[in-house]
């Protein structure tokens, strides 16, 4: 069976043909060989893998115009490629708030007879926080390549990640606690820090001074927190972490129990706090004791997670350690950087 399908002439013409995308862009990274990968969660909840920045580092590389049609020439009214840094409040999706933006012009207006290659760099680029995707929030940096046209313009946008790095916190201290409900139940608590890297281990320790009522089941949990918008506008979002059994049973007065969490397998950020005023990630661990009668008792208490710097001596570039540093100010560059060196011997 033959089909001959002749479209009128004055529906669609040539006019509609080169309508379409008559150029593809592709941006390349100069050291997309080399440059680490991170897994990033996207909004729909899967993992993709980005290339990964951090504060301070330079972004460079290549954008690449093909035209579709050869001999055909590309009339254009300039091209450029941006670097942008925004925070997208899903309850918000028309505003986008840029904290970072920069343009660099590639070519001015003018046409294209061939394929070309437009080199771009963004100099020791100011990244201040770390990428994110939450249930309220998105956080993101990306590359965009726009040849603009007066009809359509031509975009492409390639995404990266930024982790935000911190040193040593110099201040750590212990956290003690008691629970009480007077006259039947009586606990301390003591966990050995206040603040932990991503890969961290918390241990405690739980001291049962009074028991009067029958306990049955005891556990941590970390709890994540979301905070978004301002005023009334306010949404917070939990999200359990981690579930830790202590145990399983009756305590007796006077027994101690020991407490080793490792944080390692759990997916987790540091700590973010009013991030560009527009949103905060906090992190809590939450005793829960039921007892008997299923009644629950609760204490919780906030923790502050970092991620740690060394993970990167390898692919980390002297500035970005420099830079890592203006995120925690309390070390000077020279001494983490001396201290990666040790570590590394």
């Amino acid at each position: 069976m033959h089909l001959d399908l002749k479209i009128p002439a004055q529906g669609f013409g040539m006019s509609f043909f080169s309508f379409g995308q008559s150029a593809e862009i592709d941006i390349v990274l100069n050291d997309a060989e080399t440059r680490k990968k991170a897994e990033h969660k996207t909004e729909d909840g899967k993992k993709d893998k980005y290339f990964l920045f951090y504060d301070g580092e330079t972004v460079s590389g290549k954008v690449n115009v093909t035209l579709k049609n050869p001999g055909k020439r590309l009339e254009h009214q300039g091209i450029k490629i941006e670097f942008i840094g925004q925070i997208e409040l899903y309850y918000d999706r028309g505003n986008h708030h840029e904290f970072v933006s920069l343009v660099k012009d590639l070519a001015r207006p003018g046409e294209m007879a061939q394929s070309q290659t437009f080199d771009f760099e963004f100099t020791h680029v100011e990244k201040p926080y770390e990428s994110y995707t939450g249930q309220n929030v998105k956080l993101r940096y990306f590359l965009r390549a726009t040849i603009s046209r007066r009809l359509n313009d031509i975009c492409k946008e390639m995404d990266i990640v930024v982790h935000t790095l911190s040193t040593y916190p110099e201040l750590n201290s212990s956290i003690k606690m008691e629970v009480g409900i007077e006259d039947c139940l009586h606990i301390e608590f003591e966990y050995n820090k206040s603040k932990y890297h991503l890969k961290d281990v918390i241990v405690g320790k739980i001291y049962f001074l009074l028991v009067r009522i029958k306990i049955k089941h005891m556990e941590i949990d970390i709890i994540k927190r979301e905070t978004t918008g301002t005023g009334p506008n306010v949404y917070h979002e939990n999200d359990t972490i981690a579930k830790y059994e202590i145990m399983d049973g009756a305590p007796v007065r006077g027994e101690s129990i020991p407490i080793r969490l490792f944080l390692a397998g759990y997916e987790m950020t540091p700590t973010m706090r009013d991030v560009n005023k527009k949103f905060s990630v906090r992190y809590y661990l939450n005793l829960v004791l039921i007892d008997e009668e299923e009644r629950r008792y609760f204490k919780q208490q906030e923790i502050t997670l970092w991620r740690k710097g060394d993970i990167v001596r390898k692919s980390m570039s002297h500035q970005a350690a420099i830079a890592s540093q203006r995120f925690e100010g309390s070390a000077s560059a020279e001494k983490a950087l001396s201290q990666a060196k040790e570590d590394d011997n």
